[in-house]
């Protein structure tokens, strides 16, 4: 509304003293709110020049602690509706929130619980255990997102701090598959990545024999970004691979006093979709019939870009352990140190221990630059919505085995490892 239109509307509205005078009478008898309400509409109706009616607009605006346009909108209620425009009405119940003491208390009670100690848990991921205990019970209707927020205000602004949602600043992540859909990550261990890369450390037998570079194979939770277990080895990549990284990722991880941890592992479970290139392991009909054992799907990327979450631990690791080991060979020719096979001295064992330590004690246990001041360990703890499935070593263990498959001669026979059944 500009300024001459609202001077015309004012003179429309009190079109003499007696209007002003009728005003403070009825004045007298507001109290509060109402009252300051009235002395800044007044402020307004005084006549003055443009500038200066800007000037009482912009004060008024900030003595109701009102945006200029709402104070604007609040003179048009007025000139329709009179004085009773100024008097807010308000629910008998404000302030209570409109839910059942269950969910009351079950939202304060998840939030108490998941930020206790060292933990660290956000509305939003409160709000995920709402919808999943909701699901559990049968309750179709429960409390939004926007209601936990509610429930949860005057705990967070008595911490004096904003913890904010995880969705990366309120951005949702999701990642594209090759069939063409978008899976939108919301909790851990929903979606796990896996790949393969060759660490850029020369290593060597127990006799100081050189062996070469060897595989290292990492699964990533894609919500925390968490490594969920590895496998080093110098086996190519293979559906075999790819089983016994998944063994380490699903088992609850326990290391000897050997491996000097600080903190334990911790991460464990079953994801329910695992995310990877098109690669022929992950192609394979024996990660098929796992995923089909231990109830995940899978799903392809759509393209190369969408491989960031699961190729980052790489790079740290580069950066932050193996360029600092003997035997480092740089990510590529030009960065290879002169004399990387004459320093070589790590044996596999040697590597595997570093690397646990690493990420135990380090990436897992450290923040996302930028995103989170949950380490990625405290968000995949807080992002759980039901606690992860243990299965045991040997039922893994059979759904994780390759079936070999021999056809039946016309004989009525069959050979397996060269020898003959009849």
């Amino acid at each position: 509304m500009n300024n001459d239109k609202t001077l015309e509307l004012i003179s429309n509205s009190l079109e003499s003293d007696s209007d002003i005078k009728q005003a403070n009478l009825i004045a007298s008898e507001l109290e509060g709110t109402a009252k300051i309400r009235l002395e800044v509409i007044h402020s307004l109706i005084e006549p003055c020049d443009r500038t200066t009616y800007g000037e009482r607009l912009r004060a008024g605006a900030k003595k109701l602690g009102v945006s200029v346009r709402s104070l604007q909108r609040l003179f048009k209620k007025y000139q329709e509706q009179g004085i009773t425009a100024l008097v807010s009405t308000s629910r008998a119940d404000k302030g209570n929130h409109r839910i059942s003491q269950f969910w009351q208390d079950f939202i304060l009670k998840t939030y108490q619980q998941g930020n206790k100690g060292s933990k660290r848990m956000s509305p939003k991921q409160v709000a995920l255990r709402v919808q999943a205990k909701a699901a559990e019970i049968g309750d179709d209707k429960p409390p939004s997102y926007k209601t936990v927020l509610r429930v949860l205000k005057p705990i967070q602004q008595k911490k004096e701090r904003s913890i904010r949602s995880p969705g990366w600043q309120g951005k949702t992540l999701s990642v594209k598959t090759r069939d063409g859909d978008d899976i939108s990550i919301n909790h851990s261990n929903q979606v796990w990545q896996c790949d393969h890369t060759r660490a850029d450390v020369l290593l060597v037998d127990r006799h100081g024999g050189l062996i070469g570079r060897p595989w290292l194979t990492t699964v990533i939770d894609s919500y925390s970004r968490c490594v969920m277990g590895i496998n080093l080895g110098f086996d190519a990549p293979s559906s075999q691979i790819v089983a016994l990284a998944l063994r380490h990722s699903i088992l609850p991880k326990t290391y000897s006093q050997d491996f000097q941890l600080h903190c334990d592992w911790g991460t464990f479970g079953l994801p329910e979709c695992l995310f990877t290139d098109g690669g022929k392991d992950f192609r394979s009909n024996h990660l098929e019939e796992i995923a089909t054992q231990l109830g995940f799907v899978r799903k392809l990327r759509d393209r190369p870009s969408e491989g960031g979450i699961v190729e980052r631990p790489f790079k740290t690791l580069n950066q932050s352990l193996f360029s600092t080991l003997p035997g480092y060979t740089g990510s590529n020719v030009q960065e290879r140190p002169k004399d990387a096979e004459k320093d070589a001295q790590l044996t596999l064992r040697d590597l595997e221990n570093l690397i646990v330590r690493f990420i135990v004690d380090q990436y897992n246990r450290s923040a996302i630059a930028g995103k989170d001041e949950q380490t990625r360990y405290q968000r995949w703890e807080a992002g759980l919505i039901k606690e992860p499935r243990i299965i045991s070593e040997r039922e893994l263990d059979i759904c994780l085995m390759k079936t070999a498959r021999r056809t039946v001669q016309r004989a009525g026979h069959l050979q397996f490892e060269n020898i003959v059944y009849r």
